[in-house]
């Protein structure tokens, strides 16, 4: 997911080969729904180990002196970042946080903010990094807003770790022919706000024909706009495939929603760092590469049930 002011969705492609995905997920379903615990208090390395970690070396000194590094994140899309029955913060970015953090000898602080508001965050100096399921593109990098194409900000830079396209949910058993985007003419549709989704909505509702307007209602985070459709206020719901499948998995024991159709927008999710933080993106693309060299990366992948959309190096600004 992205901030409509600083993204463009990509060229949309099909990513089929993502939809093992669903039956993975089926397969880790104790452990999606059990979630991790909060792998920033109980896994990420303690301040005084910044000395002795492999990669401490490459962070910035007032890093390593403070031993913490601030993640801005919006905890509230499972199974990427959520909180678990106990209150704690759990998911596949968290637990690649902490991995990370034993590579840097600093703890991953994961705060959780909105996410359309966390690029912003960077830009204030609020949070060091945002690792939420952001997706990483051009216009994101280069600070232009998708909607008018004007510059709006100096942008960021990514450190890519994961591939994800976009899918379509709906109720269970009430598809209503629904497969593709042009199917959703005429429908109402619900969204997180500010997200692939919610680009990709607006750009199909410019592509309606007269009379078949698609109507959009978008939320602060996805699991409102899951309850929207639940209650029957809407024909179907988008968000990133990891997400969708897991809802679909996961709401009502399983009943509640289907996916349709194939995935759209594969593109990378990415680490972002404000320009100009070249030390530290650096570092962080250095403690991943060494994650997934040390087959941490893959356990954690594997563990949430998203294997097909596991890299296997990190990459710096690899978004289009």
């Amino acid at each position: 997911m992205t901030a409509s002011t600083t993204r463009r969705s990509t060229a949309a492609k099909s990513a089929k080969s993502r939809i093992a995905v669903v039956g993975a997920i089926a397969v880790a379903g104790t452990l999606l729904l059990s979630g991790c615990g909060d792998q920033t208090k109980d896994k990420s390395a303690p301040a005084d180990s910044t000395k002795s970690a492999p990669l401490a070396d490459k962070l910035p000194k007032q890093v390593r002196d403070k031993g913490v590094i601030t993640v801005g994140s919006d905890i509230a899309y499972a199974p990427v970042e959520f909180k678990d029955k106990s209150g704690n913060t759990a998911g596949i970015d968290p637990d690649l946080a902490a991995a990370m953090g034993k590579q840097l000898g600093v703890k991953f602080e994961f705060q959780n903010g909105t996410f359309d508001t966390l690029i912003t965050g960077l830009r204030s100096k609020r949070y060091d990094i945002a690792m939420s399921a952001m997706t990483d593109t051009k216009d994101r990098q280069n600070g232009v807003d998708s909607d008018t194409g004007k510059k709006v900000g100096e942008g960021v830079d990514f450190v890519d770790y994961f591939d994800a396209g976009v899918s379509i949910y709906t109720p269970k058993g009430k598809t209503q022919g629904i497969k593709t985007w042009d199917d959703l003419c005429g429908k109402k549709i619900v969204v997180q706000r500010g997200t692939v989704s919610h680009d990709l909505a607006k750009a199909q509702a410019k592509k309606c024909p007269a009379g078949k307007k698609l109507a959009i209602e978008s939320f602060d985070d996805d699991q409102q706009a899951q309850t929207r459709l639940r209650s029957g206020g809407a024909d179907a719901g988008s968000s990133d495939f990891p997400v969708a499948a897991y809802a679909v998995k996961t709401a009502g024991g399983g009943k509640d929603f289907e996916l349709v159709g194939e995935q759209v927008e594969a593109a990378p999710y990415g680490i972002a760092v404000a320009k100009g933080n070249t030390q530290l993106r650096d570092a962080l693309k250095a403690a991943l590469d060494a994650v997934i060299k040390n087959g941490e990366y893959e356990k954690i992948i594997a563990k949430w049930g998203v294997e097909a959309g596991s890299v296997k190096e990190a990459t710096v600004n690899g978004g289009k």
